[in-house]
């Protein structure tokens, strides 16, 4: 760990101390690797508000790759109660703007030529300013309004130093937090790098705006800004000005109100069902209303993408929860949520009636669809399941439409327009006709495993006869008690041989050896920088390896509100 990281971690404690977290910190052992506590005021106020909205108040102070993480982690409902749900999703990435000299030199930079010989006018004012980019209205040569999304200066370095960071505590997070058996911090680092450096790359968000439109280029009640190539590049985007009104701002009539609805859940539908691409941030700010009840989808830096296998899973899915069919509705869950070990399927769908059965109606003014999933996902992580990030994001995707449908039209009926989307895919997928179906995949993977059958069946047999047939039997549990042993016999060597240098240093001091530096002997010198170097590392094992000697803390509690769960 660099020394500049070890800056960073003492920082962000006395952040996280400030808002309310010190206890946490102490008893995950940061201030013992930081080698001192730093003694910090927690404001009188600041202790009165919830844990949830503190942890959101935190990642806002610590800057913009942590907002960022914070608006990820809005989308993991699998990870996080309900409560931080909510108050991460309310995270607002606006920071002070950059000044349009800033602008201009990051025009110049990123397209090679100088802004006033690309564009006739841009407008000084931002529409928006966030902490990776910087919108401005502007004017082609050949008079067309467009937008122009510019980089900050400096993020990508920032946000791949604070990623370094991230890390380490994510490793020191695996260490002492018993819930990291079953999500691995290093693994959502890892998830948040890809989809942040996504976002910061601007030709990967033309590439997911050009295939919008050609999903839609049929669909003339939808529309999407076109991308100008030639003014854009990997931290410069321009696209076409769409004129119209946020959606929760529109003023409609309640036929009006109607129709835009339909469309929004008509183009829901068909992305999920028919694209297998999706807008991943539905949120109003990114929907218009134009003339004659059209609608727009604005951002496009964070997608979702569905392979066929994902559809058809959905489609089950969607008709199971309209059934009822709690039994359905486990073996889906089961199967795509990967569990970690072998899970209680009878105890899981019983628990999914009762999910089923308290919320589900068809009206979607009455049906609460938060509720249905936030239950959903709590008790996937109940029975250990872990939802793929896919899902997870079409699950906030969902709740955000859902809420912006609740409130244009609250009688439309979900499920008569879901319906001939479901029944299309399953044709398609039992089509015979169709080389594609998944009726001509299914045929196909029986006749392979009907003819490697016999030969299989027949080896089997073989080895029984010769004596070479095994079987091999793992236990998780005697694979920690192995690493353990091996952890600790590592230890307990670096830490003789250190002890043992330790007395070679004694004896050498002793002595009057003929080797000195201003006075005092090289090699017990060296004996103490090869002692403090032994040391160094069997203290670092101990910390990180497999944290012997100290306990993990379980923060389940802590995360539903209580400071006193962690005493």
């Amino acid at each position: 760990m660099l020394l500049q990281d070890l800056n960073r971690i003492r920082q962000i404690g006395v952040i996280a101390a400030r808002h309310g977290f010190g206890e946490w910190l102490e008893r995950a052992g940061v201030w013992r690797m930081l080698g001192r506590r730093e003694k910090v005021e927690v404001p009188a106020e600041t202790q009165r508000i919830s844990t949830a909205r503190r942890f959101r108040m935190l990642l806002n102070d610590l800057g913009p790759t942590f907002v960022k993480l914070g608006q990820i982690l809005s989308t993991r409902a699998d990870l996080l109660p309900a409560e931080y749900i909510e108050e991460l999703a309310a995270l607002q990435d606006h920071v002070e703007p950059i000044p349009l000299e800033d602008v201009y030199a990051r025009i110049r930079e990123s397209l090679g030529q100088e802004a006033s010989t690309l564009f006739k006018q841009i407008d000084p004012q931002p529409l928006a300013a966030a902490s990776i980019a910087q919108v401005h209205r502007a004017v082609t040569l050949e008079g067309e309004e467009v937008v122009v999304k510019v980089q900050r200066p400096g993020i990508a370095e920032r946000i791949d130093s604070d990623l370094g960071v991230l890390r380490s505590l994510a490793k020191l997070l695996e260490a002492v937090v018993e819930e990291t058996a079953i999500y691995s911090p290093a693994g959502i680092i890892d998830e948040f790098d890809r989809a942040i450096h996504e976002e910061l790359d601007f030709v990967q968000e033309a590439a997911n705006i050009r295939a919008f439109q050609e999903n839609h280029r049929n669909r003339p009640y939808m529309t999407i800004p076109q991308v100008h190539a030639s003014l854009s590049s990997r931290t410069v985007l321009t696209m076409q000005f769409v004129r119209g009104v946020k959606v929760s701002q529109a003023q409609l009539s309640l036929e009006d109100r109607r129709e835009v609805a339909g469309h929004l859940l008509d183009t829901s539908f068909r992305q999920l069902f028919e694209d297998g691409l999706f807008h991943g941030d539905p949120h109003p700010g990114n929907i218009l209303v134009l003339e004659g009840n059209r609608v727009a989808l604005l951002d496009f830096g964070v997608v979702g993408r569905l392979t066929r296998a994902m559809q058809e899973t959905l489609v089950m899915l969607v008709l199971a929860v309209a059934l009822k069919d709690s039994d359905s509705v486990a073996r889906i869950l089961y199967r795509i949520g990967a569990p970690d070990a072998r899970a209680n399927l009878m105890g899981f769908r019983n628990d999914i009636e009762s999910v089923l059965g308290k919320y589900l109606t068809t009206k979607l003014g009455e049906l609460d669809a938060r509720s249905v999933l936030r239950d959903l996902l709590d008790l996937a992580v109940k029975y250990h399941i872990r939802v793929p990030k896919e899902y997870a994001l079409l699950g906030r995707a969902s709740v955000s439409i859902e809420g912006i449908l609740r409130s244009l039209y609250p009688d439309l009926n979900v499920l008569e327009v879901a319906m001939p989307y479901a029944k299309e895919l399953l044709a398609d997928r039992y089509d015979p006709t169709q080389l594609q179906g998944g009726l001509m995949r299914t045929f196909l993977r029986f006749q392979s495993m009907a003819a490697d059958l016999p030969t299989q069946l027949s080896q089997i047999l073989l080895d029984l006869e010769s004596g070479k047939f095994s079987v091999t039997v793992r236990a998780e549990q005697f694979d920690r008690l192995n690493e353990s042993l091996r952890t600790a016999a590592i230890v307990m060597f670096l830490g003789l041989c250190a002890c043992g240098t330790i007395v070679g240093v004694f004896i050498s001091f002793a002595q009057t050896p003929p080797w000195q530096y201003n006075g005092m002997p090289v090699l017990g010198l060296l004996g103490v920088a090869v002692s403090a170097a032994l040391f160094g590392a069997t203290f670092t094992w101990y910390l990180f390896g497999n944290r012997i000697g100290f306990g993990k803390v379980r923060v389940s509690k802590w995360l539903g509100g209580s400071s006193k769960s962690l005493k």
